[in-house]
């Protein structure tokens, strides 16, 4: 009962664009989200579009949905970092698999409302402390400035779940990566219609 109450907090939160204690001033309406509410957010929609950034394969997640392989993205590359461990997710293989060092993902959608999962774990081994990887996301019109996914996760190897709302007019959602400390990287975008 307690995790339903905070999926609907988590949810609200997004929805009404309130801002996470860890956002700066100028820094969008994305809310942290956890192993026990992403459960919620993501059996929203039977439509919603999921791609497994870095991976070849689809990928069946615990809950049975299906997520494309990579696609959507230009420039970077794809890296699979094979059976490590994940902590805070009920679907490590998807966070095993990233794509880096991209300036942007497009994917056609029809226009209206939609929440964007932005799916992350640091994995590259060269990254042991807060600071070494910082870059901005900006969905659609909504900004992610300066995220570190080490610090907000508590460590490496932890997923990292931030969520977006946005409207789309133009008949496409396009996610935007802007380079700071390292490469940008993701493991997993989930687009769900609201």
């Amino acid at each position: 009962m307690n995790v339903m109450r905070m999926c609907i907090g988590l949810s609200l939160l997004a929805a009404c664009g309130c801002a996470n204690k860890n956002q700066s001033a100028d820094s969008t309406s994305s809310t942290k989200m956890t192993a026990a509410t992403m459960p919620a957010a993501r059996k929203a929609s039977a439509n919603a579009i999921r791609v497994d950034a870095g991976s070849a394969q689809p990928f069946v997640d615990a809950e049975g949905n299906t997520w494309q392989p990579d696609s959507g993205f230009t420039g970077g590359g794809m890296v699979n970092r094979g059976n490590i461990q994940i902590a805070n997710t009920q679907n490590p293989g998807m966070y095993r698999t990233e794509h880096w060092g991209m300036n942007v993902f497009s994917r056609p959608v029809p226009n209206g409302r939609y929440t964007v999962l932005l799916h992350f774990a640091e994995t590259y081994p060269e990254i042991t402390a807060a600071g070494q990887r910082v870059f901005t996301v900006k969905v659609e019109n909504q900004e992610i400035k300066d995220l570190d996914v080490f610090k907000e996760a508590g460590g490496a190897a932890k997923a990292l779940v931030k969520t977006v709302p946005v409207t789309v007019s133009d008949g496409k959602l396009d996610i935007t990566f802007t380079f700071g400390e390292q490469n940008p990287e993701i493991n997993g975008i989930e687009i769900i219609p609201q």
